[in-house]
């Protein structure tokens, strides 16, 4: 599949190969072909509300993710993150809507607001890690453009795609288990069970609550089963703040309490806080693979997200080739630009799609529906913030959990492919680096392909990657040798 072969086979804007749009149709009928998709009116905005409900629970989690201090000792205000992530989902997925066409949502990627968090602000301050997501949304963008996003795809072999969406998530669900409270740092081990081997407090034992019965509702295949399990748990948690059984210091993020009017103006402040330039401390490389790994965080799950629930809407061919498929790639990428101007961190296509999908949306109106909530989420912040972090925590170890189902996939019996997998998958939590777990397994599958003998089969991409994370791992001894520090 070339990004030639992608394009709308339309003779009647996008209609479908040899066919015209019957006359009579409504502007809003013809704009996103709806009837020639077999849909409706109706299904579609019940569709774009059901993917709304499916993924919200980012309106809440992102702003956790992005809580922390950066490397100045500043932190970014809840109300600002949650005005971002909402502003920059909502525009990002309204021009899936009415530029792609196609029934794709998108927000704030938690793989990419991983990365962020956990790799850049330590080294960086806030606006310098959202010039970063500028910068890899640009280059996902010329990648589309030039055609070498599929090629790069194509490169990498699959079991390693499999192996990274599951390190990602696994560095997901420690996150969430550390904001959650129910893993902390040990005095004899690295990590432990609550903050002296045992559980302490209310929150804590909510956010195992919320996590099991998210669990429970998934296995019952409850629609929106993230969502409704949130909520259920900020039920509780403002039951229990409210009748005087938690301390509200025990709150990791204040008590669960509405201070005056459900609604607000949203806060703008984070927009267009981008700083390029001053990485003068950082390194000119450093800055290179932080850039590489947001987009390897944003890269590999949009391509087949968007094939998949194409496909589930039947819009894509067997070949994979579906109307405004190169559109909708664009936007991906234009999406880490977006969300790094917003102040949100890079946009991806959510796979929480598919439930829109299977509600019966096939066209772009029901993205334009997703888009619109996403907007009217600006204006109800002071209702967002009622989520304690504990209870959005749950969410994140769920996500995590369904990342790692991609285990399945691989070939444990085969070791050129379980022992670049399993390097890749541990070493993303355990050094909480994407690029080092990445890094790793790219290295040790060049090396054991040489073992091997089977030097062949690694490919000219993978050789550059490998000599590129060596240098990566080897940078401290070499830049030592050649007298930077």
């Amino acid at each position: 599949m070339t990004q030639q072969s992608v394009e709308p086979e339309t003779t009647a804007e996008g209609a479908g190969a040899g066919s015209r749009v019957p006359s009579g149709r409504s502007w809003l009928d013809r704009y996103f072909h709806i009837t020639h998709r077999g849909s409706t009116v109706a299904r579609e905005v019940r569709g774009g509300i059901t993917t709304f409900m499916a993924m919200a629970y980012i309106v809440l989690l992102n702003p956790i993710l992005l809580g922390g201090e950066d490397v100045a000792g500043n932190t970014l205000g809840q109300k600002a993150l949650i005005t971002a992530t909402a502003l920059a989902a909502a525009v990002t997925t309204l021009l899936m809507g009415f530029v792609g066409k196609v029934p794709l949502a998108l927000a704030a990627g938690l793989s990419v607001s991983g990365v962020i968090a956990g790799q850049v602000v330590p080294q960086m301050t806030w606006g310098q890690a959202m010039a970063m997501c500028v910068m890899y949304g640009v280059v996902i963008m010329l990648l589309v453009v030039t055609g070498l996003r599929e090629m790069i795809m194509n490169a990498i072999p699959l079991a390693l795609k499999h192996g990274i969406t599951m390190g990602i998530g696994l560095f997901i669900a420690i996150i969430g288990f550390v904001k959650g409270g129910f893993v902390h740092g040990g005095k004899a081990t690295p990590l432990q069970l609550g903050p002296a081997g045992e559980l302490a407090g209310w929150p804590v034992l909510l956010f195992a609550g919320t996590l099991l019965l998210i669990f429970m509702l998934q296995a019952r295949d409850t629609p929106g089963a993230i969502l409704v399990g949130i909520v259920a748990g900020t039920i509780v948690a403002a039951l229990l703040n409210a009748s005087g059984v938690i301390d509200p210091e025990q709150w990791a993020n204040g008590a669960p309490e509405l201070h005056g009017s459900a609604v607000s103006v949203p806060d703008f402040s984070l927009f267009g806080e981008v700083e390029f330039g001053g990485w003068g401390d950082v390194g000119a490389m450093t800055v290179g693979m932080i850039v590489f790994t947001l987009v390897l965080a944003g890269f590999f799950d949009a391509m087949a997200t968007i094939i998949g629930v194409g496909t589930e809407a039947k819009l894509a061919d067997d070949k994979g080739r579906m109307p405004g498929l190169s559109k909708a790639l664009f936007i991906d990428g234009a999406g880490g630009a977006i969300g790094g101007v917003a102040g949100g961190s890079g946009q991806t296509v959510f796979v929480e799609s598919a439930t829109g999908v299977g509600e019966g949306a096939r066209t772009g109106l029901a993205s334009v529906v997703t888009g619109l909530f996403f907007a009217a989420c600006l204006f109800f912040t002071p209702i967002t913030a009622l989520v304690p972090q504990e209870v959005a925590s749950a969410a994140l170890v769920v996500i995590g959990a369904m990342m790692m189902m991609n285990a399945r996939h691989v070939d444990w019996a085969d070791r050129a492919t379980a022992i670049p997998v399993f390097l890749t998958v541990v070493l993303m939590p355990f050094t909480y680096s994407i690029t080092a777990g990445v890094a790793a397994g790219v290295i040790s599958y060049v090396a054991i392909k040489i073992a091997q003998g089977k030097v062949r089969e690694i490919g000219a991409f993978m050789w550059a990657l490998t000599a590129v994370f060596i240098v990566y791992f080897a940078l401290n001894p070499i830049e030592r040798w050649m007298g930077v520090h």
